[in-house]
């Protein structure tokens, strides 16, 4: 789970910093509350790719797809890539430990064979 997961928060890296090049052409917002929350959101996606398999990751981790779909009201654009990611947050999680599951009966399995030296 933690590669499928990691590989989903660092795509959310980009996308967030991409996010904040458009944010800065607003009027309203200035540049350095633009880059204040992009960087604090970029830091946790990364800092996320470490707690994902603790307990709480994945709920930090839906509490920051949530963040990214609400930027939408900021950069309309992120409506449609906030949902995106969190569609791949979800795949993610739930193949992730799927495959968590199937290694672990594998190894299982390997463990109860005897060597054929």
């Amino acid at each position: 789970m933690r590669t499928l997961c990691s590989s989903t928060l660092i795509g959310e890296v980009f996308i967030i910093g991409f996010a904040g090049l458009v944010a800065m052409k607003d009027d309203d917002l200035s540049m350095s509350t633009v880059w204040t929350v992009s960087g604090v959101a970029m830091f946790l996606c990364l800092v996320l790719c470490g707690l994902v398999t603790r307990p709480g990751g994945v709920a930090l981790g839906w509490a920051l797809q949530i963040a990214l779909i609400a930027s939408g009201f900021i950069v309309p654009t992120m409506f449609f890539l906030g949902a995106i990611f969190a569609a791949l947050w979800w795949a993610s999680v739930h193949y992730g430990r799927k495959i968590d599951e199937a290694k672990a009966r594998f190894a299982a399995g390997q463990a109860d064979q005897p060597d054929a030296a």
